[in-house]
């Protein structure tokens, strides 16, 4: 589970709920089912029309994406384990990471090694490698567009549910107790359509776009590993070349953990 998902979400939802109470609105206020028909069907409308429908299809799919926690390898354990495998590649041989393909999970890593062991070229392997990492990548785009144009459409169907607020509150000019209910609907359906558009849509597309740039900056690395144990680079070389992925903080600590193994 991704806590920072739903942390957001409650903390959104207490600052407003906190922020009506302080202001002397109650939050059951919110509870207008006019607005919120408005808003979350009319969001929904609205992106099923500007989306082909296989990429509607994946919406599920999106939000399991942004509430699970992204299941990557750790960035120095990659990089350990693209030394060891360079260590016994330069010992034994590229063949003999032929049997390290079936301990992989990652099928783009046992894709990559696999290619290197096939006797592949480096070029050959590069181009196979970024043209897969492209296409994810623009997998990732269209399914965090879809949350982008959501955030786009939701403020602007908030502004459609106060004008329809506002005509119904001309309509009792003459009763003020109904008028006042018209005009705080109207306004509850600009709320809601903020609300979900700013604090919702908007997050979530960038939860998406974030969590496929550090999946996309991993196969970038694995590409760069398999290359060096193809080009037959030493252990201690591919560690220092591998290690600018990782933050400065943590790229010092490994390389300096890594001097005293090797000093061992």
């Amino acid at each position: 589970m991704d806590k920072t998902s739903i942390i957001g979400i409650i903390l959104s939802i207490i600052a407003v709920g906190v922020g009506m109470v302080f202001k002397g609105v109650s939050p059951i206020a919110l509870a207008n089912p006019a607005a919120i028909l408005i808003i979350i069907l009319g969001t929904i409308s609205a992106v099923t029309i500007a989306f082909p429908t296989n990429e509607i299809k994946k919406v599920p799919k999106l939000f399991g994406v942004i509430f699970k926690e992204q299941k990557l390898l750790g960035h120095s354990d990659l990089i350990r384990l693209f030394s060891d495998w360079a260590q016994l590649a330069r010992k034994e041989g590229l063949l003999a990471l032929e049997a390290k393909t079936g301990e992989i999970d990652d099928a783009f890593l046992r894709n990559g090694l696999s290619l290197a062991v096939d006797g592949q070229s480096a070029e050959y392997i590069r181009d196979v490698l970024s043209e897969e990492i492209e296409a994810m990548e623009e997998r990732h785009l269209s399914g965090a567009s879809i949350f982008t144009q959501a955030g786009t459409y939701a403020p602007t169907l908030g502004v459609l549910g106060a004008v329809l607020g506002l005509i119904a509150a001309l309509t009792h000019m003459d009763d003020t107790q109904a008028l006042g209910h018209a005009i705080s609907a109207a306004f509850v359906a600009t709320l809601l359509g903020i609300f979900t558009g700013y604090v919702l849509w908007h997050p979530f597309a960038n939860k998406l776009k974030r969590k496929s740039q550090q999946e996309s900056k991993q196969k970038q690395m694995m590409v760069e590993g398999i290359l060096s144990i193809l080009e037959g680079e030493a252990p201690r070389v591919i560690e220092q070349k591998l290690a600018s992925y990782l933050p400065a903080g943590e790229r010092k600590k490994f390389l300096e953990e890594s001097v005293v193994k090797v000093d061992e």
